[in-house]
């Protein structure tokens, strides 16, 4: 039986806060001495109530400052927390070489912020771009039951040794895509990934290797938009 560990299940549970929320603000959790993950929270959070958390992974090469353009302006209008840790080395461990200190990383991160925040467990999404989108998938796949959705984005590869869970899935992808060319990566996951019984929804967009903002968008209401309807109807 293959160790979960190496099979890319996190050590995380949710939990009730049990420290202070931090403020509003852009937020260096000092976890790591060297390419410390970055929380952002919105205005308007209230720490007692459940809050959706967007977990977003830069692509290779990146880091937070890059990669969190994609999602930060959503998170401060539609109020999710936004989670972005960053690889050890300049892209994701199972990209390298399999999982490894990453997956340490990211559970760390994720239960300082649980620690902190009373979270959504039905609204806790991993999202990525190129070797994030990657990640994502990969990552997403074996913790079904810690990712409710994921949004990918121009991902290269999926490796999954262990699926648990069956999280929803946004997955978009540029026709015009030179570096990873659509029909190697996107048009052969999405067949794949259906058959295995996940419920997906295929964006293609006329473009390069580069998140769209209208895609984007297209994504974030994708992730929140069961909930808003819920809070419409109680409100």
């Amino acid at each position: 039986m293959i160790d979960p560990a190496l099979a890319g299940r996190l050590d995380f549970r949710h939990r009730l806060p049990a420290q202070a929320p931090l403020p509003p603000g852009r937020h260096n959790l000092d976890l790591f001495a060297e390419r410390d993950a970055v929380l952002v929270v919105p205005e308007g959070v209230d720490p007692h109530r459940p809050s959706p958390l967007v977990v977003l992974f830069h692509g290779g090469g990146g880091s937070a400052e890059r990669i969190l353009p994609m999602l930060e302006r959503h998170a401060q209008s539609e109020k999710f927390l936004l989670l972005v840790p960053q690889s050890l080395f300049p892209t994701w461990d199972i990209v390298i070489a399999g999982h490894g200190p990453d997956r340490e990383r990211v559970a760390a991160a994720l239960a300082h912020v649980a620690d902190r925040f009373l979270l959504d467990p039905e609204h806790l999404c991993f999202a990525g771009h190129s070797d994030g989108g990657s990640y994502t998938l990969s990552l997403g796949l074996a913790n079904g039951d810690v990712a409710s959705h994921l949004i990918v984005s121009s991902a290269g590869f999926l490796s999954v040794h262990l699926q648990v869970g069956a999280p929803k899935i946004f997955l978009s992808h540029g026709t015009q895509d030179e570096q990873i060319p659509i029909d190697r990566s996107a048009r052969v996951h999405v067949p794949a990934l259906r058959e295995a019984g996940y419920p997906i929804t295929f964006v293609e967009y006329d473009g390069p290797h580069a998140h769209q903002p209208a895609v984007v968008a297209q994504a974030v209401d994708f992730f929140l938009s069961d909930r808003l309807a819920d809070q419409a109807g109680t409100g």
